[in-house]
């Protein structure tokens, strides 16, 4: 498994990993690939590497992304300020429970506090089983809707 950070060739990916992030409870059909097309979504990947905390690091096996991590400052679910990177992260689902998603996050936390960010933030539905993941790579709830968690890194703790 390599860990590296994603190439300028490769931004189209995040659209992969955007629609993999999608938290789809059991007995949910998933909805079609074109739901990354929203608005709400596409805000995730859209003109990629030209914000400040515009950063990506993928999982590669086998010469292979299995899996991205990425944070940009945007106006999304988990936006709490205009200084404080919003994360996304999946793996392919053949990939998930490795710890591979821990790594990725513990890589993408490390890389953001060496940029100078003191915090990050993320979205997440309460039902997802990724909310164990977070909290134990150092996020805290800070604010919640009836569906969903809004969560916080102090990168200063990490």
């Amino acid at each position: 498994m390599i860990y590296r950070a994603l190439k300028t060739s490769e931004y189209d990916l995040l659209k992969d990993f955007l629609y993999e992030a999608i938290y789809i409870p059991e007995g949910v059909d998933p909805p079609g690939r074109d739901i990354v097309k929203q608005p709400e979504l596409a805000l995730y990947y859209e003109d990629f590497g030209s914000g400040k905390a515009d950063h990506c690091i993928v999982a590669e096996d086998a010469g292979k992304v299995i899996g991205a991590v990425w944070t940009r400052i945007m106006d999304d679910y988990g936006h709490v300020d205009d200084n404080t990177p919003s994360f996304a992260i999946s793996l392919l689902e053949d990939y998930r429970s490795q710890g591979i998603g821990t790594q990725l996050m513990k890589q993408m936390l490390l890389h953001l506090r060496e940029s100078g960010f003191e915090k990050a933030s993320l979205a997440v539905q309460k039902a997802n089983y990724a909310v164990r993941m977070y909290k134990k790579a150092g996020f805290k709830v800070i604010d919640e809707t009836a569906e969903e968690y809004i969560m916080i890194c102090d990168l200063k703790e990490i």
